[in-house]
């Protein structure tokens, strides 16, 4: 298998032979990680929970932390799963490699669509399973929104989406939504949203693709699969916790793979991830801070609030060279956009001429840094 470099390693290739300047801190503006501590309880619950190592945990998850996670989507998107419509998982990366694998195996020359730009580990999963791609390019044109090519998603066996988007940050409505799960029924193709940003919201929550696929008279969730993470809403990555949850035919054989993959959580980081997801008040803070980083952002540099996440999508004249120049004379390091994304067969590449900002820091910091780049913008 033959896999691209993940963005991080092309961005430390670009930058290895610029030393940046001594007289400024460093800022790192990257990764979406972050840069506060995990809240006290969660702390407290995993060190209280340490003596359950000597027990082997079940790969399905234990029960606190399936229905921690259930009573989560009831409370946040009023959807009452039953626990055959609900796995939990080491994360979500895993499963975005893994799933893919499961589904696809028996599938001869199967087809995978994604939006574009994306997270890399689509990419990884369509390499995997010898995939032919459908990219789902999202520009400044279509408003950042996938469009709709109906004779393309027909070949389809599996379609991702990411909304709230990673890097754009745009978002989808309901009735949007609604309308994927529709095509799903109607071509009968497998549809994943990612949606480890939804809780990382402005002002109004975003929805989540279990409720548009009952808005649109799927409760059975047939074709649709969600999944999602406390990492960004709890700050919480080392925890390692995530979901997929949706249609429960596809998940019950998927169960039986993931028994021989052993990726069954710790026990006492599965305690630990339960207090998280059963907790609001933490993610309510952490939604202020970003949404203050978002307003510094606006004022500094104009640009406009989004509905979700913690980025900004920026557009610069040419992204390699702003990158170098930023980080050699303003020692701020962001991440440019093609690095994100890919060029198709019928498009250049739509994270060409864009640079990603993670406002992952505190609003101190992160004024600081956006102040850097402002100079380097007018510069």
């Amino acid at each position: 298998m033959n896999f691209e470099p993940y963005p991080f390693e092309k961005l430390n290739n670009l930058l290895k032979n610029i030393i940046p300047n001594p007289n400024l801190p460093a800022s790192i503006l990257t990764i979406g990680e972050p840069q506060f501590e995990t809240p006290a309880f969660i702390q407290k619950t995993l060190a209280d929970s340490s003596p359950l190592l000597k027990k082997y945990p079940k790969t399905g998850g234990e029960v606190n932390l399936r229905e921690a996670m259930r009573a989560f989507i009831k409370r946040r998107f009023n959807t009452e799963l039953s626990d055959a419509e609900i796995i939990p998982c080491f994360g979500t990366r895993e499963v975005l490699f893994n799933f893919p694998q499961f589904l696809l195996f028996d599938v001869e020359n199967p087809v995978m669509a994604y939006t574009n730009p994306f997270y890399q580990i689509y990419e990884g999963a369509a390499i995997a399973t010898r995939s032919r791609v459908v990219h789902l390019n999202l520009t400044k044109e279509n408003d950042f929104k996938p469009e709709i090519n109906e004779e393309e998603l027909a070949t389809c066996d599996l379609v991702i989406l990411n909304f709230p988007n990673n890097p754009t940050t745009s978002t989808l409505t309901l009735d949007e939504l609604g309308v994927w799960v529709k095509l799903a029924l109607k071509h009968n193709f497998v549809l994943l949203n990612d949606e480890c940003y939804s809780e990382i919201y402005v002002d109004a929550p975003t929805p989540s693709l279990l409720e548009a696929s009952t808005h649109v008279g799927n409760a059975a969730f047939k074709n649709v699969l969600v999944i999602n993470s406390i990492s960004k809403r709890s700050s919480a990555p080392g925890l390692r916790s995530g979901f997929i949850a949706g249609d429960k035919e596809i998940l019950r054989e998927y169960m039986k793979y993931r028994t021989y993959v052993g990726c069954a959580s710790p026990l006492p980081l599965q305690s630990a991830a339960a207090a998280a997801w059963s907790d609001e008040e933490h993610v309510s803070t952490s939604r202020e801070i970003y949404k203050a980083n978002f307003k510094i952002a606006k004022e500094i540099l104009g640009t406009e609030i989004p509905f979700a996440t913690f980025y900004l999508w920026i557009e610069v004249k040419d992204a390699l060279e702003f990158t170098k120049k930023l980080y050699k004379n303003y020692n701020v390091k962001v991440l440019p956009g093609e690095f994100l994304a890919r060029k198709s067969t019928k498009e250049k590449n739509p994270g060409v001429g864009y640079i990603r900002i993670a406002l992952v820091e505190n609003p101190e910091k992160t004024r600081s840094a956006l102040q850097r780049i402002k100079e380097c913008l007018n510069g």
